[in-house]
């Protein structure tokens, strides 16, 4: 596919990829297949996606292999016919932060641009197993946010009313309700952070990461869009102002529009393109406990303890935490965040006192100044960033991808990210979402 004039991918309205041929179709299976498969002693699967050799050049090169970079790729070559596209992760598919997130979905947000840009993201998980042909088992089980204190209270009742504006499905609820949706809480005045109401969000809920990741994977395939895995990047190479490639440990490709959609690592691939970005990198840690009969049905969020949690539906409890008080590109675990973290939720839920902790892990976190990302072109012809996510960017990974893909296919932003642009910084138009994603998962 020929690039047009202006250095953006032309579209190419015959469907198919770069080397001409259309792309592949999503095998479908009859139950009766997938059974007769499963029973057969060495069934012989079609690969989820395809190892490619490396082209000397394409039309878009996506930096990371994470559900922005798949679903920025998926996008592309569904909404705008765009195929000629390279994802490049330097380790596996959904080995950073779309493999080591705790995968709640919310839209509960507390600025209008926040919430329609997130209300757009659930809308699209919502269908996104049919749009996808994959399981994604997204369970939408209700989210809840803890209010402890007067103050707290009344920034619910502010994030209720600017949901209820944007018609998402929000109110503030009473510790009656409360403890009808979650009986093990301790919702009595005699608790040391008594619980005086809550943010209640039935369409939040929790999603299968792996599945997400490999259901974009498999997409973007089908549509001829080339996964390269173990493939790191090592320089952006630029001239003129315009973007003309990238160089990997695999060799150099060539390619007039170039995305950053890394996690963790975002400031560091910018830099090789010679764009600052206002981003700190932090760790998360989260755990999960022994799988036990399902008793939590809804995800319960506390800002002021700092800690939210939730089951799945193998019936382990998932705990996480705010970002660690330091900026690092450490992801070992710390017992000082277990100990913190298991007093914390028995505040909560003094039951769980005798569940067993399992495993812990922890993922990298950047950090913008006003808790919001960065989506767009930059001062660099031809290099987009969809970075900046905090604790918050897999929950954005379908409506990131679109947004993304059409900013790409004609030029500039729409308007879902308009407010999300690397120049509100210099400019002042900062998008304050601290006060809902701080701890808000």
């Amino acid at each position: 596919m020929a690039s047009s004039t202006n250095g953006h991918p032309s579209h190419n309205g015959s469907g198919r990829n770069g080397n001409g041929h259309r792309p592949g179709r999503l095998r479908d299976y009859s139950a009766w297949q997938l059974f007769r498969k499963g029973l057969s002693a060495s069934p012989e699967w079609p690969r989820t996606w395809h190892d490619h050799d490396l082209r000397n050049s394409y039309d878009v090169v996506i930096v990371g292999g994470g559900v922005h970079g798949l679903a920025t790729a998926y996008y592309l070559a569904t909404n705008h016919g765009i195929t000629n596209v390279a994802v490049l992760e330097k380790s596996y598919i959904g080995s950073g932060g779309s493999g080591r997130n705790t995968a709640i979905i919310r839209s509960n947000y507390l600025t209008p641009e926040g919430v329609r840009f997130y209300d757009r993201s659930v809308k699209l998980y919502e269908h996104l197993a049919a749009d996808l042909n994959f399981n994604v088992m997204f369970s939408q089980r209700g989210h809840m946010t803890l209010a402890h204190n007067d103050s707290s209270l009344r920034t619910m009742h502010w994030r209720a009313e600017v949901n209820k504006v944007q018609g998402v499905d929000s109110s503030v609820i009473g510790p009656d309700e409360i403890a009808k949706l979650v009986p093990f809480m301790d919702v009595s005045p005699e608790a040391r952070y008594p619980i005086l109401g809550a943010l209640y969000h039935p369409p939040g809920g929790i999603i299968r990461h792996d599945a997400v990741v490999w259901g974009y994977a498999r997409a973007a395939d089908a549509h001829g869009v080339h996964i390269h895995q173990k493939t790191e990047v090592t320089g952006i190479d630029v001239e003129g102002g315009k973007v003309t490639g990238v160089r990997t440990d695999r060799g150099r490709i060539s390619a007039p529009v170039v995305v950053n959609c890394t996690a963790g690592w975002s400031s560091l691939i910018s830099d090789m393109a010679g764009v600052e970005m206002p981003v700190q990198t932090f760790p998360l840690q989260a755990a999960v406990t022994e799988p036990v009969k399902p008793f939590l049905d809804t995800v319960v969020v506390s800002g002021t303890l700092h800690t939210y949690v939730s089951q799945t539906d193998r019936g382990e409890l998932v705990f996480g935490a705010s970002v660690d008080p330091f900026a690092s590109y450490s992801i070992r675990g710390s017992l000082e965040f277990t100990e913190g973290l298991g007093g914390h939720v028995l505040e909560l839920m003094p039951a769980l006192s005798k569940m067993r902790l399992l495993r812990q892990w922890a993922g990298l976190c950047d950090m913008t100044p006003d808790y919001s990302p960065i989506m767009g072109p930059t001062d660099v012809d031809g290099f987009y960033v969809d970075v900046g996510w905090g604790t918050y960017g897999f929950k954005a990974g379908p409506v990131s991808g679109e947004a993304m893909a059409d900013c790409i296919a004609h030029g500039r932003p729409p308007e879902i990210i308009s407010a999300f642009g690397i120049d509100r910084f210099a400019a002042g138009r900062l998008v304050g979402e601290k006060g809902a994603a701080a701890v808000g998962h």
